[in-house]
């Protein structure tokens, strides 16, 4: 089968990415061998490729949005309720020990043995990809196409978490920094719940984007939004924005960082940024309970998915386009 590998870290446009030639890989018990149709093309993927995160093993496949069927199922994977044939989502999330005190309190996206698909197990760049039944996520067999499902699975489901952390009141104002993948499906779920969302991002395509989904504003990365923000979530990997949107929120208001990646924070001024119980906080990964939340919102909204198709022959391309914000909503591959 074809598969992407990060041959050798470095810029998107350097090529770390090489396509090879694999066997096509076996479902072990209680695993699922998935017939790849789309994956999504994520910031975490770039981090990866360019050598901001470091590699878990070598010449791994990424890829954590994927959208296939159930090709081959492993010994015991029916206890799972997956049959050849299914549509079936894999995420970032793709085990966890289940027996640390993380885990045993329903923080499993906090697991230190925890596991993640395309950084840990190869992922969704590649005809096939394996995954623990337990982890993946039966996807409705309706009339949406594959290419719009994969977004949902990291994009759609980190915003969601994001959104819970920043602790939104009902009706609230919510800002939203950086406007790709994650954001643009986030927003939406934001306003369908009642909130008046601003959108700060330097991109005039992204903008104007924004306000056809419905923002109320839309501005520049570093301006201030129109009016004090009682949340934010931060999804742009730029530290330099953390003061920035401190300092937007109004008194008790939350930061949320959604990032896996972020640049250097700025130093920071108590008075000016955290003063009258504004709150930092950070997001981790996601648990299965937040994929199965979202997923289920997601079919009663069914949000709006901005995507730019790919061949899954053209990965290294979508990368490069990523780095270079060519991709306005999200990258997703389809197999050749």
């Amino acid at each position: 089968m074809a598969a992407w590998v990060v041959e050798r870290p470095g810029p998107a446009g350097s090529g770390p990415l090489r396509k090879v030639r694999r066997d096509r890989p076996q479902p072990g018990p209680g695993e699922l061998l998935i017939d790849v149709r789309a994956c999504g093309v994520c910031r975490t993927d770039l981090h990866l490729a360019e050598g901001d995160l470091q590699p878990h093993r070598p010449r791994c496949t990424p890829g954590h949005e994927v959208v296939g069927r159930v090709a081959e199922a492993g010994a015991g994977a029916e206890s799972q309720g997956f049959a050849v044939g299914d549509r079936v989502g894999v995420a970032w999330l793709a085990g966890t020990c289940g027996q640390c005190r993380y885990c045993r309190r329903g923080d499993e996206n906090l697991c230190p043995h925890s596991r993640y698909t395309g950084w840990d197990l190869d992922g969704g760049y590649a005809d096939y990809t394996v995954a623990d039944a337990r982890f993946a996520y039966r996807l409705p067999d309706d009339d949406r196409p594959d290419e719009e499902l994969a977004p949902l699975l990291c994009a759609g489901i980190i915003g969601y978490r994001a959104l819970r952390r920043a602790e939104l009141p009902p009706g609230g104002r919510l800002g939203i920094y950086g406007f790709g993948a994650s954001a643009h499906l986030t927003a939406q779920l934001a306003i369908a719940q009642g909130a008046t969302v601003h959108v700060l991002t330097r991109a005039e395509e992204a903008q104007r984007l924004a306000l056809d989904l419905g923002a109320a504003s839309a501005r520049g990365a570093y301006d201030a939004p129109p009016e004090p923000l009682d949340a934010a979530i931060l999804f742009a990997p730029v530290g330099d924005l953390v003061p920035v949107a401190l300092a937007a929120l109004d008194r008790g208001g939350t930061l949320s960082v959604a990032g896996i990646h972020l640049s250097d924070i700025p130093v920071l001024r108590y008075e000016d940024h955290l003063f009258q119980e504004r709150t930092l906080r950070s997001v981790t990964a996601n648990t299965r309970d937040d994929g199965r939340a979202y997923l289920a919102e997601a079919a009663r909204l069914r949000p709006r998915v901005q995507v730019q198709r790919y061949p899954m022959s053209r990965a290294d391309q979508a990368l490069a386009d990523l780095a270079a914000d060519r991709v306005n909503g999200v990258a997703v591959l389809m197999t050749d």
